[in-house]
């Protein structure tokens, strides 16, 4: 064979490649709506960055027929690229070559492609679209899964995971995303759950469709699986995109920084009218969050999930951090298991990228009830706790309105490690609200005005932010126009923090 020939077989294995499961099964991809594997990650990294890794592997299964069935790349496409000019490692599975379903040698590209990120200390994003487990390869299949779902163990906290869901994904497939960072979903074209809705209808004689069982509205708002949702492919990795720009590389490194012409002491009035003087009136947190953080650019993390505590990343004077705030317009902001449980894992993130935490805190406090009670809040709660106090990264926290009992303290109180701690003269931080108060202090009898007298003293002596003031636990009452001020300063002066725990293998949080 003359040189030429060979460079010819070259091209042509490549083109091949390229094809995956050929131009009907493209078109059939097409026609339902969804983009192929190879389009994906194009869409998802910087144009002309994409280097292929493994482009000609092909299984090698030799039982039912299969060795009649090899298809250059097999079903997965890996590789490395840029996405806003930093690397990123990059697994897509193809819906066209044997329905995206993992095989051996499709499971050892991604080990491969993990063990890279790893090494060179870069995020890894996998683009999911697979029918599963390849069935003909039996052990072998579930054998790589089991490969898979170690390194994501390993990875986690040493470099970003993410996961975006565009297709099926079902049984052992859904681990591995579950054990990721983030996990993206598309409305009504991917979907999730362990197991499927006819293998439901014969051990449960349950009826419900794939949409109602695991799709993306209801991994967003009911199951809280789901980080993010996109109305289509396309806008779901632009926001993969989105969160990669305000995070690290990897757990040794700081989040990047910038530029931004908002500028660092603008003052902004309108926060002097948004805590009502009513103590017990709803407002909207967020439109604290957008009034200080830099040009309203706001990303936040599972919106449709346990709305009473708001999620998600910012910047302040161009450096990322990650926001934690109560949400009195919902529940009245009160902490329950699910908010605990969405708060405390993204605090632990934002703790293992180095990305400092603002909170903002309007907590009346935990939800009562036996729900809760049954449901175990004790424990779901602690797992807020746990995570502020065990998050060494520099803490900004700004108590807005009322910061109450045992609800006080987890939200990155003083007490559980906080480096800067504000509050507006609205505060209220106390043990309990005046009336609960006094039905316990003074539990003899009372008229209406003694009691209303008695509620009044309590509030002037309790209800407000003077009494922490002076016990050092507040370092300083601020006015509302003045907050993105302060906590820019704040953020400033902690940059440098130096704080490690004690030496340990790992702490045993309340799971």
């Amino acid at each position: 064979m003359d040189l030429k020939a060979k460079y010819e077989q070259l091209d042509a294995l490549n083109a091949q490649a390229e094809l995956g499961g050929g131009e009907d099964r493209i078109e059939k991809q097409h026609a339902a709506g969804k983009m192929t594997a190879r389009e994906r990650i194009l869409q998802l990294l910087d144009p002309g960055t994409f280097t292929e890794i493994d482009k000609l592997m092909t299984h090698r299964n030799y039982d039912f027929g299969m060795e009649a069935k090899k298809i250059l790349g097999d079903g997965l496409i890996s590789g490395y690229g840029k996405v806003n000019g930093k690397l990123v490692y990059v697994f897509a599975q193809d819906f066209t070559v044997f329905g995206g379903s993992l095989s051996r040698a499709n499971a050892d590209k991604i080990v491969k492609i993990q063990e890279l990120a790893l090494k060179m200390g870069a995020p890894l994003v996998g683009l999911n679209d697979s029918g599963g487990a390849r069935i003909q390869e039996g052990v072998e299949s579930l054998a790589g899964y089991a490969d898979i779902f170690y390194n994501n163990v390993i990875s986690s906290g040493v470099i970003p995971q993410i996961s975006a869901i565009l297709g099926p994904c079902a049984g052992g497939a859904v681990y591995s995303p579950a054990l990721t960072d983030f996990i993206f979903m598309v409305k009504e074209k991917s979907h999730m759950f362990v197991t499927g809705p006819e293998v439901i209808k014969t051990v449960t004689h349950e009826d419900v469709t794939k949409e109602e069982l695991g799709g993306a509205d209801t991994h967003s708002s009911k199951s809280g699986v789901a980080h993010f949702t996109g109305n289509d492919e396309e806008q779901t990795i632009m926001m993969v995109r989105e969160l990669l720009s305000f995070l690290p590389s990897n757990n040794l490194e700081d989040p990047p920084i910038k530029t931004t012409i908002d500028p660092s002491d603008r003052v902004s009035e309108e926060l002097e009218e948004i805590v009502p003087a009513d103590p017990n009136k709803p407002y909207d947190m967020h439109e604290i969050i957008q009034t200080v953080i830099d040009n309203k650019h706001f990303l936040e993390v599972q919106p449709n999930y346990a709305q009473n505590i708001i999620v998600g990343f910012a910047r302040f004077g161009g450096r990322p951090v990650g926001v934690v705030a109560n949400q009195p317009s919902h529940l009245a902001g009160v902490l329950d298991i699910n908010s605990s449980v969405k708060a405390a894992r993204f605090v632990r993130f934002c703790d293992a990228f180095n990305l400092p935490l603002v909170t903002f805190v309007d907590v009346p406090g935990f939800l009562p009830g036996t729900g809760q009670e049954f449901g175990g809040i004790i424990k779901h709660g602690a797992k807020l706790l746990y995570a502020f106090s065990e998050a060494t990264v520099p803490k900004i926290t700004v108590i807005t309105r009322k910061a109450y009992g045992g609800a006080y303290d987890v939200m990155s109180s003083k007490h559980i490690g906080a480096d800067v701690n504000l509050a507006y003269p609205t505060a209220e931080i106390a043990v309990m609200g005046p009336e609960g108060a006094i039905n316990i202090i003074h539990r003899e009898k009372m008229s209406d005005d003694e009691k209303a007298a008695k509620v009044q003293d309590y509030r002037d002596k309790f209800a407000n932010p003077y009494k922490a003031a002076s016990l050092g636990y507040i370092d300083e009452i601020i006015h509302p126009r003045d907050t993105r001020k302060k906590v820019i300063d704040a953020l400033e002066m902690t940059q440098n923090k130096r704080k490690s725990n004690p030496p340990k293998k790992h702490g045993n949080i309340p799971l």
